[in-house]
């Protein structure tokens, strides 16, 4: 059985989740579910990123004494949410687990010795935000551009990691493979970086009895971004990994530095990395640092978790950033999900009911029969085309073009004053709701499978879709898919 991985970033707890941590899950979600729904066999991992000095500072400013157990308390919040916002993943992996500390000592060990290794000293600029070591064209008026605030001079000995060794052999392998980091500008923004020359990489920091200790010198602690990016390799029977989804503030470190470490260790490079732009408010990075995060709990209470997901990918090109705006959430769910999409379903189900019971079959097939058809087959294909593209917001448009010629089709048809057009109504219409409920699957799991099990339709394959798939004589159990706000 074909295979497909795919992974989000892990994310630092000293803080609770926010919205713009929900964009990447919700990508990362919709994909997994795609590809099972194509029959692939797929791992969907997740998880926290929880060796950070930013957990220390963060235990201590929440007057926690164990920073572990200041880990497993935000561990559960986090689990929660994603548990609440009904995301499948396979497996949910913590950098403080056992599993995860052998796997990045035995990576370790394959890069020591294979020589890329070193005792140096570091001298530069520190953002403690990032928690990375970062370069004066990076900043802006002196101030990172993420967090608005200027780095720390630093100075302390630490062990490097020979990435400038792997410079030529990572910058061969995006140029060879235009596919390999997508969109196409973070890309040229990669490669540019590169071509201005890459830096050995410190790799630890001074023990502060917190993190996975440096096997070589107990001093030393491993430095938490090489520790995390290893968490990867924890599903071994499922990797290279098909599709790693980053931020863009991160994409650095997944295209050059992770690369230039598998290629130390000798292990296979992962398929491609999707860079995706932030969720903004104001025109600024959504985040707890800057004040103006918002808790996709209050979110999901308010408006539902199917209306979350569907407004992540409909309202935001995949690689572009766009504001968050609870008033576009709303106009979407009102617009689209209930008055499109829930208003099909409804109204051509309990017409049906109400004349027929059971899904009447088709009188004819004349020319707006066909036409519709056609469309059917059509948005399926152009659906494939464009989520293999990364295109999401453009293929929930033509799902929801079909939706409403659907709608338009049943309007046309009168079938509560024709009497003689009541069964062709109904049984295109219905059709097109349940083409478009299996095509809406991956990005509204909830109300597509609410929509599919009441037409008798269970767990049915991709492949269904573009077809007249409910067949007459279906018995009819009209629902209200979504409900305005």
């Amino acid at each position: 059985m074909e295979s497909f991985y795919v992974t989000t970033p892990i994310f630092y707890i000293n803080d609770v989740p926010s919205v713009g941590h929900v964009y990447p899950l919700t990508i990362c979600d919709g994909l997994a579910r795609l590809n099972r729904l194509r029959g692939k066999k797929t791992f969907f991992l997740t998880g926290l990123d929880e060796n950070s000095v930013k957990t220390i500072a963060a235990a201590k400013k929440a007057g926690v004494e164990s920073v572990q157990e200041y880990a497993d308390e935000m561990a559960e919040k986090w689990v929660s949410t994603w548990r609440k916002l009904e995301y499948s993943n396979d497996d949910f992996i913590r950098t403080t687990q056992e599993r995860h500390k052998s796997v990045v000592r035995d990576f370790f060990d394959k890069v020591y010795k294979k020589g890329d290794i070193y005792k140096g000293v570091y001298e530069g600029l520190y953002c403690e935000g990032c928690e990375a070591f970062v370069r004066e064209s990076d900043l802006e008026d002196g101030n990172c551009a993420l967090h608005l605030k200027p780095p720390k001079a630093l100075k302390e000995q630490n062990y490097f990691f020979k990435l400038s060794k792997y410079q030529e052999q990572i910058l061969e392998h995006i140029e060879k493979n235009p596919l390999f980091i997508q969109p196409a500008s973070r890309r040229r923004e990669i490669i540019n970086f590169i071509k201005e020359g890459l830096d050995d990489t410190s790799i630890s920091r001074p023990a502060n009895g917190w993190g996975i200790p440096l096997p070589i010198d107990e001093k030393q602690v491993i430095w938490v971004w090489f520790d995390a990016l290893i968490n990867y390799l924890q599903p071994k029977e499922f990797w290279p990994a098909d599709a790693h989804v980053v931020g863009k503030d991160i994409a650095r470190f997944h295209c050059i530095t992770w690369i230039g470490m598998l290629l130390s260790a000798a292990i296979e490079l992962p398929k491609s990395i999707l860079a995706h732009g932030f969720f903004t408010v104001n025109g600024q990075k959504m985040s707890k640092s800057l004040g103006n995060a918002i808790d996709p709990n209050y979110l999901a209470g308010k408006y539902g978790v199917d209306a979350i997901k569907y407004f992540v990918f409909r309202e935001i090109p995949f690689g572009e950033d766009g504001d968050f705006s609870e008033k576009e959430l709303k106009n979407r769910l009102n617009t689209e999900l209930v008055a499109n999409w829930s208003n099909l379903f409804y109204r051509s189900t309990s017409f049906g009911q109400k004349l027929f019971g059971k899904l009447p079959g088709p009188k004819a097939e004349g020319g707006e029969e066909k036409k519709l058809v056609a469309k059917i087959a059509l948005t399926k294909a152009q659906v494939d085309e464009l989520v293999d593209k990364n295109e999401f917001h453009h293929a929930l448009e033509k799902i929801m073009e079909l939706s409403s010629e659907g709608n338009k089709f049943f309007q046309d048809k009168k079938p509560w004053e024709l009497r003689e057009n009541a069964e062709d109504a109904v049984f295109y219409a219905v059709n097109v709701a349940a083409n478009v409920s299996l095509l809406m699957a991956p990005f509204t799991p909830s109300a597509s499978k609410t929509a599919l099990d009441s037409l008798g339709v269970v767990n049915p394959p991709w492949g269904l879709a573009g077809t007249l798939f409910v067949k007459p004589g279906t018995p009819l159990a009209p629902v209200m898919l979504f409900k305005k706000i």
